[in-house]
């Protein structure tokens, strides 16, 4: 029973500390977005050492627009509306190599035929967010071949898969195009990282609270073993 209430308890604990950090790494993450929003936007960095240092922070760049490598996004869902998010890659301006711009929302249709896209042609100025995508996400998706004809449609973003499908260089982060910005944003109403913190923080009370109940409950047992065999010696 002991080892049990242990194992138990751990896992609470551990769930819980797992819940709280996710907690406070959303509230980091707000507060990097409240900062850039508040400052002005910095160039776009040559590469990124700390992810943490760099996610959600607001650049500012100029460059053109590189629609035949082009990502759509799928199962991407707006107001209960399903369709896909943009993702054009952009040549930086004075720089031999590109960024991926993440342009915002496109409504999808019933019989799934990809959208057409607009994309302004000519050099446009860029302000938008930098985000840097998972390393690892499972999917089901087909590798794509290389000796193939681009396909567009994607399920996730993956870095290491695309810059290995591109024949240019590519920067190992994405920037999230900001509201205000003219160059051929769709909708863009990006997840507020502030609006999940409740969340994690209520989910972690929950799982401490599991523990102090089994931890309790365990002590009350034992007690009551106790007493009766206390009780039986007499």
């Amino acid at each position: 029973m002991t080892l049990a209430t242990l194992l138990v308890v751990s896992v609470c604990i551990w769930a819980g500390l797992w819940q709280y950090n996710k907690g406070q790494a959303r509230i980091r993450a707000q507060q990097q977005i409240d900062h850039g929003l508040a400052n002005q936007p910095v160039a776009l960095p040559s590469s990124i050492a700390q992810k943490d240092d760099w996610q959600f922070k607001r650049v500012a760049f100029k460059g053109v627009f590189a629609p035949e490598y082009q990502m759509l996004l799928d199962n991407r869902v707006h107001q209960g509306v399903p369709g896909y998010q943009v993702v054009t890659p952009v040549k930086v301006s004075g720089l031999e190599t590109y960024v991926l711009v993440n342009r915002g929302w496109v409504k999808g249709n019933a019989t799934r035929t990809l959208p057409e896209i607009e994309t302004p042609t000519g050099e446009q100025s860029f302000v938008g967010d930098i985000f840097v995508p998972l390393d690892n996400v499972f999917s089901l998706e087909v590798e794509q071949d290389n000796t193939a004809d681009w396909q567009p449609l994607w399920q996730h973003i993956d870095m290491k898969r695309y810059q290995a499908s591109v024949p240019f260089k590519v920067k190992p982060y994405m920037v999230r195009l900001g509201k205000d910005s003219q160059a051929g944003g769709f909708v863009r109403e990006w997840p507020v990282p502030k609006d999940r913190v409740k969340v994690h923080l209520g989910y972690a009370y929950q799982w401490f609270g599991f523990a102090a109940t089994f931890f309790v409950i365990y002590i009350v047992l034992n007690l009551k073993r106790l007493n009766k065999e206390e009780n039986e010696d007499e």
